[in-house]
């Protein structure tokens, strides 16, 4: 099965949940597919992604797309979490919590889709989790894990790998996933 990422962190998440299934990712296919995320929602982006690959390779693919809704943002950045603005994390972070200053409410998720194509079927696994925005705390993780603090008072870049593995909204999609695809008879356990 094709993972559509060549991102060595969720590669990593994927392949520890499906570990019965040889899941490749797209370098090791050769494969260098640029699929441009512009859908209204994470699942869409997700599809969009896997059915693009699909056709390239005709092997099962599975993809994601995932991002940051911010509750008194009306779920602002959500599925342009990721190009909102042409900058680096750091800048983009503070960018976030200048947005969010004014608000008392800081209530945050981050949703997680991820989607297998096979060319006929599709199947979606789900994950969110829920969290604050807080000023910048760790050194584990990327992209907006130093901002968002879980109810155990961590942000998820204090997390050690383990911890956010099994608490991720990337882990809990990458299951959801994994128990239907069994139950559907896409995948053996």
């Amino acid at each position: 099965m094709i993972f559509a990422s060549n991102n060595k962190d969720k590669l990593k998440e994927v392949r520890a949940i499906f570990k019965d299934v040889d899941i490749m990712a797209l370098s090791d296919m050769n494969l260098e597919v640029d699929v441009e995320e512009d859908q209204k929602t994470f699942f869409e982006n997700a599809l969009k992604k896997a059915k693009e690959i699909y056709e390239v390779c005709k092997e099962p693919v599975i993809a994601d797309d995932s991002g940051l809704s911010i509750d008194a943002l009306g779920g602002w950045p959500g599925v342009i979490t990721n190009r909102f603005l042409d900058a680096n994390w750091d800048y983009k972070n503070d960018y976030i919590i200048r947005k969010v200053s004014d608000y008392e409410d800081k209530s945050c998720e981050v949703i997680c889709n991820i989607v297998y194509y096979d060319g006929e079927d599709s199947v979606v696994g789900k994950g969110v989790i829920k969290g604050h925005i807080v000023s910048p705390r760790g050194e584990n993780g990327f992209g907006f894990d130093p901002i968002v603090e879980l109810d155990n008072g961590k942000t998820l870049a204090e997390l050690t790998s383990n911890e956010k593995n099994k608490c991720s909204a990337r882990y809990l999609a990458i299951q959801d996933l994994y128990r239907k695809l069994i139950v559907y008879g896409k995948i053996k356990k």
